[in-house]
């Protein structure tokens, strides 16, 4: 049987919105971690097949297919071509899918899988907005759809309001949507403080470390704040924050294994994606981890560690109520609330972040998750080799 294999992983410190990556060139970003990546791995960067890359908001910088415009700001081989794809907040997860349906299929071998984004350049939802107005048309990839409206009347697509619909739905309250969020930076605080993130973090330029976690958040700070929606719970100190970064991964087969005479860190034990209810949007986790449980045999006990984005706490306390998994095994150096949330990247980081703890910690079995745009989820299960 085919197998698809982790080589090497890495990533950018993720900054925050107006930090040190804000003046970064998001094809820049993508270039450090492509060359970073090329050099860890010993791999002739000729001999790679294609160069799958995660970006939302492909507009201005992030145009013209940003995966073939880092590799060729990297200085690397012009033969070489990229694609860019988006699954929303998914795409890099989606790229690492696709690097390693590649090589599973046997039509590549050697694959690069990752992602880029700089929010601070090129604010959320800003590619929408701007190419709507010239044209007149109102606002938003869903209005004026009578298949949409027909289905969906005029329901609000928001991910807040999603967020808002799980916290009420599950009875989670704001203090335990904050709680949890404190812990995401005191975890996240933790793997910095004990290095636990220096290995698969490529400084760029004074940017050393992540800039998210804040030393100094309270929950008499978080309860200060006001919800986003009026009435609501969610706030943004249980939200993702708005961050700058990049990460990639060498995907490899075993011909590519064999030739090059590489090691392979881990293996794609599963890999899949899974649609539910858009309107609540960030659910969809719940049912596709179910779905790759169901497939592949194993129960979340096997699991050694999981990686579920926190695009929004409720998302991580319904998954965790619905799944019963052990919460000390999932995001254990802290989330996107803390660490932050370049969405184009952000599939990429979580996987090279797990990739990297598996080593840490001598587990076998890592599972990633994340809620995406429409209501969907990919979910990837790795094994350590």
């Amino acid at each position: 049987m085919a197998e698809a294999y982790i080589v090497e992983a890495v990533r950018t410190p993720v900054g925050r919105r107006g930090g040190g990556l804000a003046a970064a060139h998001p094809a820049d970003l993508g270039a450090h971690v492509l060359t970073a990546l090329m050099e860890r791995s010993g791999v002739d960067p000729a001999a790679v097949d294609d160069v799958v890359f995660g970006c939302l908001d492909a507009v201005g910088p992030q145009a013209g297919d940003i995966a073939r415009t880092s590799w060729l700001a990297a200085g690397l081989p012009e033969e070489v071509p990229g694609v860019t794809v988006d699954r929303q907040c998914g795409s890099s997860q989606q790229a690492v899918h696709f690097a390693a349906q590649a090589v599973l299929s046997g039509t590549q071998d050697l694959v690069v899988a990752g992602g880029t984004q700089n929010m601070s350049m090129v604010p959320i939802a800003f590619a929408s907005r701007r190419a709507a107005e010239p044209l007149g048309l109102t606002e938003g990839p869903f209005a004026g759809s009578a298949g949409w409206r027909a289905r969906y009347g005029d329901k609000p697509v928001n991910q807040f309001h999603g967020a808002e619909l799980i916290a009420e739905e599950r009875g989670i309250s704001r203090r335990e949507m904050e709680e949890y969020a404190l812990g995401s930076h005191r975890r996240a605080l933790r793997a910095l403080d004990e290095g636990r993130f220096d290995r698969e973090v490529v400084p760029y330029g004074d940017v050393t470390a992540d800039e998210g976690p804040r030393r100094d958040t309270t929950l008499e700070k978080m309860a200060a704040l006001k919800p986003v929606l009026d009435g609501g719970r969610i706030t943004a100190a249980c939200s993702s924050q708005v961050s700058d970064g990049a990460a990639a991964l060498l995907i490899a087969g075993e011909r590519a294994v064999r030739d090059h005479g590489l090691t392979p860190r881990a293996r794609v034990h599963h890999l899949s994606v899974r649609g539910e209810d858009p309107i609540r949007m960030l659910t969809a986790p719940i049912p596709a981890t179910a779905h790759a449980l169901r497939r592949t045999g194993l129960t979340l006990d096997a699991i050694d560690l999981v990686e579920i984005n926190e695009a929004f706490a409720p998302v991580v306390l319904a998954w965790l109520r619905e799944t019963g998994a052990d919460p000390g095994r999932v995001n254990v150096n802290g989330g996107a609330i803390a660490l932050g949330h370049p969405l184009g990247a952000t599939g990429a980081r979580l996987m090279t972040t797990l990739l990297h703890e598996l080593e840490r910690t001598g587990g076998r079995f890592g599972l990633q998750t994340m809620c995406e745009g429409g209501g969907q989820a990919n979910v990837t299960l790795v094994e350590r080799l």
